[in-house]
């Protein structure tokens, strides 16, 4: 029998605690890499593991689709404290294609780095566009020439080209799975609300779920829009905007919105409330703030708010919270529906005067 609180507290300490966190996952996502936690630790462990042969150079490539995370993987795996103190130095390449001028800049770290230190030595190449091979041996061989047995390259690209660079097995990103990109949607939009204090809300989150195809971007975007207005039917119409805009663009360039956005090419969208304009994204670029300044007018502003620019202008569709804190930044134009329907009609009305 218990007698007093000092003797329930003994009682309790006994069992073993549970960690029951419901409502703050959203916390968590914020400052963490989503769902590719177990590649993190595959590359992770391939990096601090010991080279059995002295004059080999291993090369674990990394492939996936744009948006996918591979950057994200790469920063985490360079903030891990097993790889810096493992790596006393890590360099990072990253341009639309590989260069002469890298060979070059890493001749000269190598240089500067020898006259510090003999720690081993990590390379991240990002290759966004086509990779020269004749540039890879020179650098590859640059790398065996210049660097401390035990140094590794990562090479990542979105094309398994560069597999037959690598020395160790293709490490392949996908896109997250339907069920998990659905939790992800959830736990961002009800953030610290218990959603089943709200099924029709989360129904309605699940339609719109769906029409996102797995875009982090969008996720973000949409789910802030969602959680600054708890209202069935705000929600409804945020829906409708979707469904509507996404059937739109199928009608006017017959493919698929997704397909285009993949590829990087213009596509068509709608401002939430006003039929008379269309919008139309350009291009979308992924920088770093130190690459580009950073719009101030955001895409949840130019979708669903009160903004009106004209014309053609960049947004900033979103500002990752993660590491490598990328931004995307995109290139937007209005038209106005209503102009061009009015001109419409003056040419036909004149064509019927001369008939």
């Amino acid at each position: 029998m218990i007698l007093d609180a000092s003797e329930m507290v003994r009682f309790l300490t006994t069992y073993p605690r549970l960690d029951r966190q419901p409502y703050n996952m959203h916390l968590l996502l914020d400052k963490c890499m989503f769902a590719h936690q177990r590649e993190t630790e595959v590359v992770i462990n391939f990096l601090l593991c010991t080279q059995s042969c002295t004059s080999s150079f291993d090369v674990p490539p990394i492939v996936g689709p744009k948006n996918v995370g591979k950057s994200s993987l790469v920063a985490h795996i360079c903030k891990d404290e097993r790889v810096s103190d493992c790596f006393p130095q890590i360099i990072i390449f990253r341009h639309d294609y590989f260069r002469t001028e890298d060979i070059a800049a890493l001749r000269d770290k190598c240089a500067a780095r020898h006259e510090k230190t003999n720690g081993r030595l990590l390379i991240i190449v990002d290759v966004v566009g086509d990779l020269n091979e004749d540039l890879w041996k020179i650098f590859y061989s640059l790398c065996r020439q210049s660097t401390t047995s035990g140094s590794k390259i990562i090479i990542t690209s979105r094309s398994d080209k560069i597999t037959k660079l690598g020395t160790a097995q293709t490490l392949v990103l996908k896109h997250l799975s339907h069920e998990a990109f659905w939790y992800f949607f959830k736990v961002i939009t009800f953030g610290s609300t218990d959603p089943r204090m709200h099924p029709t809300l989360v129904c309605l989150a699940m339609e719109i779920a769906e029409l996102m195809n797995a875009n982090l971007v969008e996720a973000n975007i949409t789910a802030c829009v969602l959680r600054a207005n708890f209202n069935t039917n705000f929600w409804c119409k945020v829906l409708t905007f979707r469904r509507g805009y996404i059937q739109n663009h199928l009608c006017k360039f017959g493919e698929q919105l997704y397909e285009l956005l993949s590829e990087n090419r213009p596509m068509y969208l709608q401002r939430m409330g006003r039929s008379t304009e269309d919008v139309f994204v350009l291009d979308t670029n992924q920088t770093s703030s130190s690459e580009e300044e950073v719009s101030k007018i955001k895409a949840l502003d130019v979708w669903f708010g009160t903004t009106r620019p004209q014309g053609i202008f960049k947004i900033l569709a979103w500002k990752s919270p993660i590491p490598a804190y990328h931004s995307y930044i995109q290139t937007y134009e209005i038209r106005e529906v209503q102009a061009r329907a009015v001109k419409r009609k003056r040419h036909l009305m004149n064509g019927l005067r001369h008939v």
